[in-house]
């Protein structure tokens, strides 16, 4: 629609950059506030004045920022951008807890379009269209008074930014103990200011990305099989990476619900007391694969190194890895992989997304023409949100009244939490479907499997969803996972490990995503430099 010219709303420049500025660091930073208040209690005379600086500080920064982009002429695309970014900030900070951070933004570019689409509520839509768009094609459409001489508007606009640095140096002489020491102690309560978060995470990201195309670091080359390995009967491990299974609902755990039916039959060695890397997949499953502890991790280092597989690859063990979840964030790039999901089998996918039984898929068929040693990796979407009711058939919704919305805010505790619980009885269908199959072909292999989800997840307590929140704040759910181990009993007797050694020992001690890669070496009997026998699970149960 076009509006007549002497319609549209004229404004001073000044004036459209000091709107905007209000705008976009107090209407739009609403959730920020909200935060602010939480940590710095407004019990005092003290602290309720530097909650009301924070406005004026933003306001400040934002108009220095929008005045000088006026000077060359980019102030509307500027502002527009800014609008759009907070819009979007807000949304996702208020409504589920998350925090702006370049993990975030890799969280974001990482996600497949299945999973984008199932974040676009209607709330979500009208919000971003209020708030967002609308304001941001405002910003466009308001007309800057004609005939102002360009020197006077010059002077109005330096006199504005220098007002604005004079009051940031006000405050910062007022307030500043008080500034720092908020800050200090809630040191991600500054990832949630707007547009500042995005603006930090975004060359973040660029930075770290320069490191992309640095050589391969290769590891492992002197890998190769042990003796015991190479002899009789052949070797089949499966590796199931779990997908935001959360270990405080695994029944295996102590949940009070039965979720784990099926494994609970399976003489499983369970770890009740596992830590993931990370609290979001593009960071735990190429830490768990990189075989560098959580401590020492470098995310820029692992993206040109190689990993578990390569190694493992490199000692004669042919590797597959299946996949649901939207890619293997660099772990199976050099060993032959499969997108399981985009076959779109029917009855088992649906809109671009499947469920994990599509994992079996051709597998019977691989594992009777597989030649020699292999591992199979099974990376699963699990217990995905926000559509968790799309991560099951219908024939495990055992749990209900179920949250069958991606509006998961707007569900009862109850109905978010029996949805969940649900995925997870899919999830110990899976785990144990794999059991069977490896059960099934005994005469050929002896077999042996790993369970490990990549993080846990967020249910809504203290108004946090999802997942990937920052690892130093992130709540124990989105940290505590699921880690179990199933050796069949020719594993247990030609290697000489000791099941109930194993059982007590997953009951007594804390175990994390630092064990797997040593535990899978030592499992599949790759002897090399780079494993680490202090970190293999299973070397204390060994017998010799």
């Amino acid at each position: 629609m076009f509006f007549p010219l002497n319609k549209r709303p004229t404004l001073s420049r000044l004036s459209f950059l000091l709107l905007f500025s209000v705008y976009i660091a107090i209407f739009l930073n609403l959730a920020f506030y909200h935060q602010v208040i939480a940590a710095l209690p407004l019990d005092n005379l003290r602290n309720g004045l530097v909650f009301l600086s924070m406005p004026l500080v933003a306001v400040s920064v934002i108009n220095i920022v929008v005045t000088v982009a006026s000077f060359l002429l980019l102030d509307r695309l500027v502002i527009a951008l800014f609008v759009l970014v907070s819009a979007a900030a807000q949304y996702f900070i208020w409504n589920f807890g998350v925090v702006i951070d370049r993990s975030m933004l890799v969280n974001i570019l990482d996600t497949t379009p299945a999973e984008s689409f199932a974040l676009m509520t209607p709330q979500l839509v009208l919000t971003l269209l209020l708030s967002g768009v609308v304001m941001a094609a405002v910003a466009f459409w308001v007309r800057i008074r004609p005939g102002t001489p360009f020197w006077k508007s010059a002077v109005y606009r330096i006199v504005s930014v220098a007002a604005s640095i004079i009051c940031i140096l006000l405050v910062a002489s007022l307030f500043y103990k008080d500034y720092a020491s908020l800050f200090r102690n809630q040191k991600e309560l500054v990832k949630s200011l707007s547009p500042s978060n995005a603006i930090v995470a975004t060359l973040s990201w660029y930075k770290h990305n320069q490191t992309q195309d640095l050589p391969l670091v290769k590891m492992g080359e002197d890998a190769h099989l042990a003796p015991a390995m190479q002899h009789g009967k052949k070797n089949l491990t499966i590796l199931i990476v779990g997908e935001t299974s959360r270990a405080a609902d695994f029944s295996l755990s102590g949940y009070s619900r039965d979720t784990n039916p099926l494994l609970a039959k399976d003489d499983v060695a369970y770890f009740p007391h596992t830590a993931s890397c990370g609290t979001a997949t593009a960071v735990s499953v190429p830490c768990m694969f990189s075989g560098m502890p959580r401590a020492r991790y470098d995310d820029a280092l692992a993206s040109h190194q190689e990993g578990l597989l390569d190694v493992i690859q490199r000692a004669g063990v042919k590797v597959l890895w299946n996949e649901n979840d939207g890619g293997c964030k660099g772990a199976c790039d050099r060993v032959p992989h499969q997108d399981m999901t985009s076959l779109n089998l029917p009855g088992m996918c649906i809109k671009g997304e499947c469920y994990d039984e599509v994992l079996f898929h051709g597998l019977e068929q691989y594992i009777q023409q597989l030649q020699g040693n292999g591992v199979i990796v099974l990376h699963t979407i699990g217990s995905h949100g926000p559509t968790y009711y799309n991560r099951y058939p219908p024939q495990f919704r055992r749990f209900t009244p179920t949250c069958d919305t991606n509006q998961i805010q707007d569900c009862t505790q109850q109905q978010l939490v029996n949805t969940y619980d649900n995925t997870l009885l899919y999830v110990d269908y899976i785990v144990d479907k794999a059991i069977k199959l490896l059960q099934a072909h005994q005469d050929q292999f002896t077999t042996s499997l790993v369970y490990l989800s990549d993080h846990g997840e967020s249910l809504g307590e203290n108004g946090t969803y999802l997942h990937g929140m920052p690892y130093a704040i992130a709540p124990e759910v989105q940290k505590h996972v699921p880690m179990l181990i199933w050796l069949s009993p020719d594993y247990q007797s030609r290697y000489g490990v000791n099941k109930s050694c194993l059982d007590k020992l997953a009951a007594q001690d804390n175990f994390s995503q630092d064990n797997l890669f040593s535990t899978m070496l030592g499992l599949t009997g790759t002897l090399t430099r780079v494993y680490q026998q202090q970190d293999d699970i299973l070397t204390s149960c060994r017998k010799g």
